[in-house]
């Protein structure tokens, strides 16, 4: 098996003739926790997605494990099933915290999956709140069941999109926590998106800056943020705006 979940090779998206985004080269690995960071408009969002196969590259190929995904070739349902995304803002049923929790798990034809369920909430302290209505929770609460609901599907790769900006610093930790829970127990590939550079310090393995939908610098976490090699790479992590 290969040691990278993902190959990107030449990957460039427009939209209405804009270029929002090309990465001539960029390998993810097996089990790390990748971060990528950048102001907003950087095209972070749009990166995820290509990972997750929302939307076709406009040229060259996102490579996942032994399948290519490109403008000419799109992924079956088998594959699209291994990789998951949290949201910034999670969209929850108007149903309890269970429901929610198990509404993937019911569209893929499991029935019979309550451990499963009952260990997801426990991994994320929502157990004691699993038959309240998921829309009469707390911002940081909310965003734990979507993580759960992700979890639960126990996808090779979970794509993180700014999981905790509209969260306060007790929620924040509490979701770290169980990222890197996820990432320890289960060797689960992360890929987070943020533009907070405390965090990805916190979380990541590895960091990439994204400047105007191009990656500046790829580098192992203590290289990134102690002595990157590329000047707006230190003007960024030193919290100066950089465009």
């Amino acid at each position: 098996m290969s040691e990278h979940i993902y190959h990107l090779r030449n990957l460039t998206k427009v939209y209405d003739g804009r270029h929002v985004l090309h990465v001539e080269h960029l390998d993810i690995r097996q089990g790390e926790i990748f971060s990528v960071v950048g102001p907003s408009g950087a095209g972070k969002s749009t990166l995820l997605r290509l990972l997750n196969f929302l939307e076709a590259p406009s040229a060259g190929a996102v490579h996942f494990l032994d399948t290519e995904f490109s403008a000419a070739k799109s992924v079956g349902i088998p594959t699209r099933r291994r990789v998951t995304t949290v949201f910034q803002r999670p969209i929850l049923l108007n149903r309890s915290v269970w429901d929610n929790v198990s509404y993937g798990l019911r569209l893929r034809g499991q029935r019979n999956a309550s451990r499963l369920i009952e260990g997801t909430l426990d991994q994320v302290g929502l157990m004691n709140l699993a038959h309240q209505r998921a829309r009469t929770l707390s911002g940081g609460e909310a965003q734990r069941v979507a993580l759960a609901r992700a979890m639960v599907l126990q996808p090779d790769a979970l794509l993180l999109d700014e999981p905790t900006a509209n969260l306060d610093p007790y929620n924040v930790g509490l979701i770290e926590d169980i990222v890197r829970a996820l990432n320890r127990e289960h060797g689960t590939t992360l890929v987070l998106v943020t533009h907070n550079v405390f965090q990805a310090k916190r979380l990541a393995d590895r960091v990439a800056l994204m400047l105007e939908g191009e990656m500046v610098e790829v580098a192992d976490k203590e290289t990134f943020f102690e002595s990157p090699r590329d000047p707006r790479t230190a003007a960024f992590v030193r919290g100066e705006i950089v465009y």
